[in-house]
């Protein structure tokens, strides 16, 4: 059999390069419109979304609970025989039914959307009044019209700056900031805060300051009737400090397990109350010091106070139970594959198989080019590594199943054409 042209070579390789250029660019399309919940955890489809550290939840489940139980077990049994009986229990039932409201709160905090703004699928339309472009600014090297990094917006009479995120491709309105851990924008960012695994915004905000006011009374509760078990047993054995201590073991421990604990969680309530009544986020008094100058969001303690706890909580702008377009799965892995997260700032590559013209080529040429797809994939997988691990942490890549269907399917057209090449030679 002759060999092929040189032009059905070129042909082929070019076709070869357009066809994995394309299943890139639509991957990273399809990934840049849904990666902002990636770094999420989804439970019950969708009704619970937790932080991507939600398994330190446990953790504060364990810090709360723990100390409780070894309250009731065995220190109210003491207070029940001294105080009248129905009394007594009434110690022990508000305690756990305390534990049980702050466990609520504990879930309302880090399992639902704390603020998530929804990225945008592309940059947004650069102003005609821009009169100032950065220019190291980033989104120029997309190759659309470069944004300015910043834009300025009236609040209260007072002007403030906003900034342009690159991740997420929109303005961040006033208040919101980008959270490096969930790789999320989220409205009235105040911290993420490990002991929930979650960000703390608008919508979960007068959750947190509840639970940790909450937790500062329960360690009180728990302390102080601690004590009056220890006074109780130095009354009815005539005994001194130590030796009371010694009788009840767990009383002391749990003594100075919510003496320490109580100094932690009331000074985080006195600090959220500071910041409620000037209006202000962590995020913001430890960035912008407004103390020394006017905060634009500060209305007066009783507005402020209002603004957290009666205002209404908005709804959430993502609707997480929807179902995504296209195959999820595909996504991830051809994202992975190329070793970068997925990325909203890179360009958009639509994919036209009109474009890609198939060359007549013969049954080894086909065999050539899945081939050199192999070894494309291997060499990817080898010289290149995720930023990301904690969207997959498998130790080896797969090839996407999508380019071995684009492999058959063109070389169902090759394998044609190659017979037909065959028979006119013969």
């Amino acid at each position: 059999m002759a060999p092929l042209p040189d032009s059905i070579k070129s042909g082929k390789e070019a076709m070869l390069q357009e066809v994995i250029e394309s299943v890139k660019g639509e991957s990273l399309q399809m990934a840049s419109e849904h990666n902002s919940v990636l770094s999420c955890r989804f439970f019950i489809g969708g009704r619970l979304i937790f932080g991507p550290d939600f398994r330190s939840l446990f953790l504060t489940m364990g810090l709360i609970v723990a100390p409780v139980i070894l309250f009731c077990a065995f220190v109210s049994q003491g207070l029940v025989n001294e105080f009248p009986h129905h009394l007594g229990r009434l110690i022990v039932v508000l305690s756990a039914v305390f534990t049980t409201c702050i466990i609520i709160l504990l879930f309302l905090i880090s399992g639902r959307d704390p603020g998530i703004l929804p990225r945008n699928p592309h940059p947004p339309e650069a102003d005609d009044d821009v009169s100032s472009i950065s220019t190291d600014w980033a989104g120029s090297q997309s190759g659309g019209p470069a944004l300015p990094p910043t834009k300025e917006v009236t609040v209260n009479g007072m002007v403030v700056r906003v900034k342009y995120c690159q991740t997420c491709m929109l303005y961040r309105p006033p208040r919101c900031s980008h959270c490096s851990i969930c790789n999320n924008c989220v409205e009235r960012f105040d911290h993420h805060c490990p002991w929930v695994g979650q960000c703390i915004g608008k919508r979960n905000y007068r959750f947190f300051f509840t639970f940790v006011f909450s937790t500062t009374v329960l360690c009180l509760y728990v302390f102080a009737f601690c004590w009056v078990n220890i006074s109780i047993i130095m009354e009815a054995y005539h005994c001194s400090l130590g030796k009371a201590f010694a009788k009840s073991p767990v009383s002391g421990i749990l003594i100075l397990y919510t003496f320490i604990a109580s100094w932690f969680v009331g000074g985080l309530t006195a600090f959220h109350l500071h910041l409620i009544f000037t209006n202000q986020t962590t995020y913001e008094n430890f960035r912008y010091h407004y103390d020394g100058k006017r905060n634009p969001y500060n209305v007066g303690c009783g507005r402020n106070f209002k603004e957290v706890f009666c205002s209404k909580i908005p709804r959430s702008k993502n609707n997480f139970r929807a179902k995504v377009k296209g195959d999820s799965s595909f996504i991830v892995s051809a994202s992975m594959s190329l070793g970068r997260p997925m990325s909203p700032q890179m360009p958009k590559t639509s994919f036209d198989m009109e474009r890609v013209k198939p060359q007549v080529v013969d049954a080894e040429e086909l065999e050539d080019i899945e081939s050199q797809i192999e070894i494309v994939g291997k060499l990817e997988k080898l010289g290149t590594q995720a930023r990301q691990p904690s969207w997959d942490h498998r130790s080896h890549w797969e090839i996407t199943r999508d380019v071995h269907m684009l492999v058959a399917e063109f070389g169902e057209e090759h394998k044609a054409g190659g017979a037909e090449l065959i028979h006119g030679g013969h």
